[in-house]
């Protein structure tokens, strides 16, 4: 019997593979991007760069084999707009990329911060050159957001993230029109108490349809004296129903180890905000922000977390917003 944790994401050997040395105009960090496959097979990373003011903007990098020999827009791609956009006074953050086949555009989930916090801002776009703005989906304090690909009873679904005072849920909410949101029901609560993912968890990349259902990796931030660890792991929801959780792990699978996801601006955090799925359908390249200094690459089987997920997960019934006293208590049934 072996001591080892399995491996469900393996780092690639050249990361860091985007740093703000190779960005083609001032920049402080370049880390958390967005990811999608453009029909062509070019994978575009929609990074954020964060200048030496600490506001942040999109910037586009496209790579014909999603590792290497990147193609970086020579001036921001989205910049902020606070004069038309005061939700984005001081920048833009952390996009999510969805491809929607209905309306035949990406949809880009991101946080606009404001005087008021963060928001969760869309806009749209068919080239990354040229983008229409929705406004803001979800007031402060909300982020961590992405769409779903498609509607659920005639209606589009929104995943994000609000805080309160007591604590930080993952949610649902859903619209007719990509613009009034409503229907908010609890996707996913925090567990309490020595919980890795205890008190705060937020939405990593966007969700990834499987036969199963959508698979949602997620971050945990454990809070200790030294500052803030953040982790990832795996849910299973419905493919009728995002609301409802079949599956949850109880341990994390991805931490912070190598030196450039412990030492940076923010350590010991890793950070995905896309993925891109292999001809295979089941290679799965995860593009992860590094301590918020890098852009770093991780590859995994969307099969084998799936089977990861059956052995250390626990089984839900019913909605997942109905058992948040019952994780409170230790996450079992």
């Amino acid at each position: 019997m072996s001591n080892q944790y399995e491996v469900l994401l393996r780092r690639h050997p050249n990361n860091p593979i985007l740093t703000a040395k190779q960005w083609p105009y001032p920049a402080h960090t370049v880390f958390n991007p967005g990811a999608t496959l453009l029909d062509d097979g070019t994978t575009l990373l929609l990074c954020r760069v964060e200048d030496r003011r600490g506001f942040s903007h999109l910037c586009a990098a496209r790579s014909a084999n999603g590792i290497d020999g990147w193609v970086i827009d020579a001036e921001p791609t989205l910049e902020a707009d606070p004069e038309n956009h005061p939700e984005e006074l001081w920048g833009i953050e952390d996009p999510r990329i969805t491809f929607i086949p209905e309306e035949g555009e990406y949809f880009i989930a991101y946080t606009g911060f404001g005087r008021n916090g963060p928001a969760v801002c869309v806009a749209s776009t068919k080239d990354f050159r040229t983008f229409r703005r929705l406004g803001v989906a979800m007031q402060p304090d909300d982020k961590d957001a992405a769409l779903f690909p498609r509607r659920f009873d005639g209606n589009y679904a929104l995943i994000h993230r609000p805080v309160t005072d007591q604590s930080a849920n993952i949610w649902v909410s859903y619209s007719p029109d990509l613009q009034n949101w409503g229907r908010h029901s609890l996707m996913l609560p925090a567990r309490r108490g020595g919980w890795w993912d205890a008190n705060k968890i937020g939405l990593s990349p966007p969700p990834i349809e499987t036969d199963r259902g959508w698979l949602m990796m997620y971050h945990g931030v454990r809070t200790h004296a030294a500052g803030s660890t953040y982790r990832l792991s795996l849910a299973l929801f419905a493919l009728d129903d995002p609301s409802k959780c079949l599956i949850r792990a109880q341990t994390w699978m991805f931490a912070p180890e190598e030196p450039y996801e412990t030492v940076g601006d923010v350590g010991y955090a890793v950070f995905p905000c896309g993925y891109t799925v292999g001809p295979d359908g089941d290679t799965i390249h995860v593009y992860y922000g590094g301590a918020d200094s890098c852009v770093c690459l991780a590859t995994g089987s969307i099969s084998q977390m799936l089977d990861w997920l059956d052995h250390d997960g626990t089984t839900f019934m019913g909605v997942a917003g109905q058992q948040a006293e019952r994780d409170e208590l230790g996450g079992h049934q």
